[in-house]
């Protein structure tokens, strides 16, 4: 079966907000946009912010979290498995945009089953991200 792009939409405060963290921290190119929602390509998916009037602007607390290697994950949160190298160089772009993590760049579950790069920050609505990477894809589901 060939892997076919997600499509995505989710809350966003401000779409000037949106466009510049997604655009330009996230570099991901802007598709189509109306006075109401930006389309984003995320790594060749759809992602589309949605401008919901009165959202807060940031959440700083999560709706919920799981233990998971010892860091407290939010829930919810989506995102994208990347190759390691551009794990790393959206991880190193991040750093210095001033991007405050809840999980800052590691490895996890080092030399178990599943070891993976991942990191989780959120966008300025509150949006939480995790963007992860494996040295062996084959890992993805490992057990």
């Amino acid at each position: 079966m060939t892997l076919r792009p997600f499509h995505l939409a989710f809350p966003v405060h401000d779409l000037d907000a949106a466009r510049a963290f997604w655009g330009g921290v996230m570099g991901c190119p802007e598709g189509r946009s109306s006075d109401e929602w930006i389309d984003f390509d995320f790594f060749g998916h759809q992602i589309v912010a949605h401008r919901v009037p009165g959202m807060p602007q940031r959440a700083d607390h999560d709706s919920g979290a799981n233990a998971v290697d010892g860091h407290d994950v939010p829930v919810p949160h989506f995102g994208i498995v990347l190759t390691m190298a551009d794990w790393q160089t959206l991880a190193d772009r991040l750093m210095a945009a001033g991007t405050r993590f809840v999980i800052a760049p590691y490895v996890r579950f080092k030399g178990q089953p599943g070891e993976q790069a991942t990191m989780f920050f959120r966008d300025p609505s509150g949006n939480a991200i995790e963007m992860k990477a494996f040295e062996d894809l084959g890992q993805l589901f490992a057990r």
